[in-house]
């Protein structure tokens, strides 16, 4: 019994920081304190919400600054912890992602990042659903909000303070599933990247965040310093007479399907994730110029990067194009052969089985469509 007793007090005597305040709206709620690790969230504390809303959370103190966020169903807020301190933090739950209150600098700077982020995909979730706009209207648009979003915060909160948390936080930043930054294939990108890690090794050398950081930085300078064209050494089995680099995967019935074997015809290649939110919306847009131009030679190859095989299989049978699937997902092969830095992505293929047009180059998609057909 004593030893008990001991081990129990020098587990309460262990370095801990505490999350105290008060989440209002949210009565017999379950709020969760979780670490948001490098490769998983891991349940930390939970309490549950009284009338009054108060709560206090407790977790270990992290070797190195971590990241944690509060968790009530759905609703999220994201912050940092570097040392045994106390942070309080308020809101109500129909705004809590957004409306809440917390204490420090470096807190503030995290929610300021989180609401831009928040924006950013309720703007584009509009776009899509407003079915206003051409399809190359709306990428366009989003390219622009976009660019506006990256400029704003390399400014404003990477290279103006790489040696913080919120800059490390800025980095990671997602829409529609995908990072705003991409640490592999845009060289303005991945300077933000090399600057916050070279400020974290000065700070936190032995840190695991460093060490993933730093390699996905040096990662990011190889590919975006090297031409193009070695970028990876193509198999000669990938490569038909005219240069295009073939792709050769199973549809959703099991047949093996190649985009060589569609020359004679102008092809939309086409990376995507099924599971996207606006997946299905963009899927709608491609599907009205597919009606409207596959009787004159048109056709899309569409690669699904998705995890789970049976969701793709269930999407795909209601489309009537070419619907291919790699099970390695983010580890595709093809995303190195063809250089994708980020999802959707579509390249245009001519009658000549050549690649003839980038997303990136490309203002107006179906224009692009009707003069490589000869419309």
């Amino acid at each position: 019994m004593l030893c008990l007793l001991a081990v129990l007090s020098a587990c309460e005597q262990e370095p801990h920081f505490t999350i105290t305040g008060q989440i209002t709206g949210a009565d017999d709620k379950t709020l969760y304190l979780e670490e948001a690790g490098i490769s998983a969230i891991t349940p930390i504390d939970s309490v549950e919400l009284g009338k009054q809303g108060t709560f206090t959370l407790k977790g270990r103190r992290p070797q190195y600054p971590e990241f944690y966020r509060l968790r009530v169903e759905g609703n999220i807020i994201n912050l940092a912890v570097d040392s045994t301190e106390t942070i309080r933090v308020e809101a109500d739950l129909k705004d809590m992602p957004t409306g809440y209150t917390i204490e420090g600098e470096t807190n503030r700077k995290i929610k300021e990042l989180a609401v831009k982020q928040i924006k950013l995909q309720a703007d584009i979730d509009r776009l899509y659903s407003g079915r206003t706009l051409a399809p190359y209207q709306i990428q366009d648009s989003i390219e622009a909000m976009v660019t506006r979003y990256k400029n704003d915060v390399k400014a404003n909160y990477i290279f103006s303070a790489p040696n913080t948390l919120y800059a490390y936080f800025a980095l990671f930043q997602r829409v529609n599933n995908t990072l705003i930054l991409d640490p592999l294939g845009n060289a303005d990108d991945v300077r933000c990247f090399g600057a916050v890690a070279t400020s974290f090794e000065q700070l936190y050398p032995h840190s695991i965040r460093t060490t993933n950081l730093r390699n996905l930085a040096l990662r990011g300078m190889r590919s975006t310093r090297a031409p193009r064209r070695k970028e990876i050494a193509l198999p000669s089995d990938k490569i038909n007479e005219a240069g295009v680099i073939d792709i050769a995967l199973k549809d959703q019935n099991g047949h093996e399907r190649r985009l060589t074997d569609l020359k004679g015809k102008v092809v939309m290649l086409d990376f995507t994730i099924y599971g996207n939110e606006e997946s299905p919306a963009r899927n709608m847009m491609l599907r009205e110029l597919y009606d409207k131009y596959k009787g004159s030679g048109f056709e899309i190859f569409q690669v699904s990067l998705d995890e789970n095989e049976h969701y793709w299989k269930t999407a795909a049978d209601n489309l009537p194009w070419i619907c291919v699937r790699d099970p390695r997902g983010a580890y595709s092969t093809y995303l190195q052969l063809y250089n994708v830095g980020r999802l959707p992505t579509y390249y245009l293929v001519n009658r000549a089985n050549e690649l003839s047009a980038r997303q990136e180059n490309v203002k107006d998609l179906e224009a692009e469509i009707r003069k490589q057909l000869g419309n």
